[in-house]
């Protein structure tokens, strides 16, 4: 019995690691191939005017300023929802544990982390553009504050879920040792807490900030877009995805290289932060014995 007992768990194994594999191979199958339809349909743009010129001048152009559109939005973003997601999520780590607002409120967040990003777009166009709209007669609308504000809002729930779960990996002797020492829970939170979560906290920033980094629908409708050169950010401001959006439907073929090309760059920033991040959680795996 024994040994039918050891055959049947051997081969569970086997079909588990094969099915493993096979899952691993799929996934690189499809990396590389995106990979490399997008170097190959976009080898033809990749050329120093893609980096020094702007999209005004369209095929003898290149997409310097939907570059730095898209760092100006990306950065907003970011440093809009960074402290309010750090905030909260300790919040939900540390201090609401004894409360019935901590459930509801990771209810809350989980449901806006999977809400369509049009959605939050249209929120921010509503609240925000519209608004703006009217208290300035018209002179500011469309703006990349608004960008900015939409892409914080998607990056918003990714920060606040990964700090809490960090936070709750931190071991609960490390808080009572610092505790019965007489050390404020103020003082424990941000100087032993966040210290020993920091690199997983960097990880969850450094995600939220790869997946706004393709978002294109919120900006349609907060950003809108520009062909010229903006570092201001109430003008119009144009970003990397929007481009790439308008080219692809674009007669010209020239024109669909040029988004060819943006996608590689966009696809290539996205896969290095994915790696930082994935460098960062590794080295965040500290003992605490």
């Amino acid at each position: 019995m024994s040994t039918s007992l050891y055959t049947t768990r051997r081969v569970k194994n086997i079909l588990a690691m094969a099915f493993s594999i096979l899952a691993t191979a799929i996934g690189l199958f499809f990396l590389v191939w995106i990979l490399w339809e997008t170097l190959s349909q976009g080898l033809a743009g990749l050329k120093p005017q893609l980096f020094t010129k702007i999209t005004a001048y369209r095929e003898e152009g290149g997409l310097a300023n939907a570059m730095v559109g898209s760092l100006i939005l990306n950065v907003l973003g970011i440093l809009i929802a960074t402290p309010i997601g750090v905030a909260a999520g300790t919040w939900l780590a540390e201090y609401s544990r004894r409360s019935r607002l901590g459930p509801t409120i990771r209810f809350l967040n989980d449901i806006l982390l999977s809400a369509p990003s049009i959605v939050l777009g249209l929120f921010v166009y509503t609240i925000v553009v519209l608004p703006s709209k009217y208290l300035t007669n018209g002179d500011v609308t469309f703006s990349g504050l608004a960008g900015g504000i939409a892409l914080a809002l998607i990056a918003l729930p990714v920060i606040v879920r990964t700090t809490d779960e960090m936070l709750r990996l931190v071991p609960g002797t490390l808080r009572e040792a610092a505790l019965s020492l007489g050390v404020p829970q103020w003082k424990l939170t941000m100087q032993i807490l966040v210290r020993s979560a920091r690199s997983g906290i960097v990880t969850g920033v450094l995600l939220a900030l790869a997946r706004i980094s393709g978002e294109t629908a919120p900006l349609l409708f907060t950003a809108f877009g520009n062909n010229f050169m903006t570092f201001n950010p109430l003008d119009k401001m144009p970003s990397l995805p929007q481009i790439i959006y308008e080219y692809t439907k674009d007669p010209s073929p020239d024109i669909n290289t040029l988004a060819w090309a943006g996608a590689f760059v966009l696809t290539m920033f996205v896969l290095a932060l994915s790696l930082i991040a994935r460098f960062a959680f590794s080295r965040s795996k500290v003992s605490h014995d």
